[in-house]
């Protein structure tokens, strides 16, 4: 790209975003709006929220990828406010400074602009002099995501640990029933949740089929795995990245089958490579790339048509000879975590948000 045609999408970029975060305390005091210089000159960050604890030196550091309605698409109107409540638990119980990237959505935008959005932003947090400026320890900082943004998350973390010109690296990664892949929509979890509330199979295929701004003809193929059959060299290769066959505990398997068809639509993957793109789909990365992972914590819940996506994901870093701690809730459901003020205060999200932060606690 030359230099005029860079100019000019740094200064379209610009004019897209407004680089706006909201600083406050964490004892509640009131919301304080200002165009932040933290993030003022890093050109095409999203719009993100920052929470400060009331005592922040010597602090840890959390960066929040969190989706905007628990979901690819999301809900723009939404944006960060809707975890402000999550974020300011988490700073005051962790006396951590919580940045909460609000990258940009579908449709304005599509894979991968929300990928380095959050990139772009996460590294700008991580330079030295910005980590000084909020009193952020450099060698106490984690990434975080749920859904949408558990797969930013993992994601921005691959790409990190493999990027030598970020010194300042990354302790931790926790995921929360993050989305990991889009070559097989029949895992056991997939098969026992198809229609269930909140998240259900078709809707969590026409999220990715929105995230690469594809052909909503595809859907129904792809809910039967035609993208990814046999005869679709593209994805042969990658299947063995996700056997949940031997992957998956027996207590996740149960009775469920694979379905692999043995003829499909290679055209899917042909319009649509990004399916198998690791930066979209993290769990498809090489075990070299596993390995280079930090300690990680992910939260699964059996009513959630992802939970073996974070299943899997935990035993290959597992397996990869990364720390891993896998928090499964046999009677929560996806998204459960921020439902915990009126009028949808439920226990499931009290329970999952406190063990999160307790984790977090012990291991930051």
């Amino acid at each position: 790209m030359g230099a005029t045609t860079l100019q000019q999408t740094c200064q379209e970029a610009e004019k897209n975003l407004l680089h706006c975060l909201c600083l406050y305390t964490a004892k509640a005091a009131p919301v304080q709006h200002e165009i932040s210089p933290c993030f003022a000159d890093c050109v095409g960050s999203p719009d993100s929220l920052l929470c400060v604890p009331a005592l922040t030196q010597h602090s840890v550091g959390s960066l929040e990828a969190h989706a905007a309605g628990c979901h690819f698409q999301g809900n723009p109107a939404n944006g960060t406010s809707f975890y402000n409540n999550l974020c300011r638990i988490m700073a005051e119980s962790l006396n951590a400074v919580i940045v909460s990237i609000e990258y940009r959505l579908v449709p304005e935008v599509h894979f991968p602009e929300q990928f380095y959005d959050t990139l772009r932003a996460t590294k700008y947090f991580l330079r030295s002099d910005i980590l000084a400026k909020y009193s952020v320890n450099p060698g106490r900082i984690a990434i975080s995501g749920d859904s949408a943004g558990g797969n930013l998350a993992a994601a921005v973390c691959q790409q990190l640990s493999l990027d030598d010109s970020v010194t300042n690296k990354l302790k931790l990664q926790a995921l929360i029933y993050p989305v990991l892949q889009a070559l097989d929509f029949n895992t056991p979890s997939y098969q026992q949740n198809t229609d269930m509330p909140v998240l259900p199979r078709f809707v969590m295929v026409k999220f990715w089929i929105d995230y690469f701004n594809g052909n909503y003809d595809f859907a129904p193929s792809m809910l039967i795995n035609n993208h990814t059959s046999l005869d679709v060299s593209q994805a042969v290769y990658f299947r063995g990245h996700l056997n949940w066959t031997s992957l998956l505990p027996s207590t996740f398997k149960k009775n469920y089958k694979p379905v692999i068809q043995p003829t499909g639509k290679a055209e899917i993957i042909q319009e649509i490579p990004a399916l198998l793109d690791i930066r979209a789909a993290p769990l498809l990365a090489e075990k070299e790339m596993f390995q280079l992972q930090p300690k990680t914590y992910i939260l699964t819940c059996e009513n959630d048509v992802l939970r073996d996506d974070g299943i899997m994901y935990a035993k290959r870093l597992e397996s990869a000879g990364v720390e891993v701690t896998l928090d499964h809730f046999d009677d929560c459901f996806h998204g459960c975590m921020i439902f915990t003020i009126w009028p949808t205060n439920f226990s499931s999200g009290h329970r999952t948000r406190d063990s999160y932060i307790k984790w977090l606690a012990e291991n930051l």
